[in-house]
């Protein structure tokens, strides 16, 4: 079995964004910011192995919670929000290639 993909780091990164539901126009969120693994990561089926760091989203408890318990999986979540079914793999990618950035620009200071 393929390890999974841990970076505490970006899990720290994502924890301090905003909900990804205040991102696109929503403003109803409540409660701390959580790291999202996704159900259906871009690299195919999870196959019992929770989402590696770098394929996680941020979200509200709020939201959090509806996602896991009320939609079940990501397309119903977005679609029931009027968003693409992939936008979450896309946006995971985004994040973590900005995080990346960052974390870098981070390592280059001098102080």
């Amino acid at each position: 079995m393929a390890k999974r993909f841990v970076d505490k780091e970006h899990l720290d990164w994502i924890r301090k964004q905003k909900c990804l539901m205040q991102m696109v126009g929503y403003y109803s969120c409540e409660g701390l910011v959580e790291a999202h693994h996704l159900l259906q990561p871009s690299t195919g089926f999870r196959g019992g192995v929770k989402s590696g760091d770098d394929q996680c989203l941020p979200l509200c408890r709020k939201h959090h919670h509806l996602l896991h318990t009320k939609f079940g999986t990501e397309k119903a979540f977005f679609k029931n929000y009027g968003l693409p079914e992939n936008y979450g793999k896309e946006l995971a990618h985004k994040l973590y290639e900005k995080s990346k950035s960052e974390r870098q620009l981070d390592d280059d200071l001098p102080f």
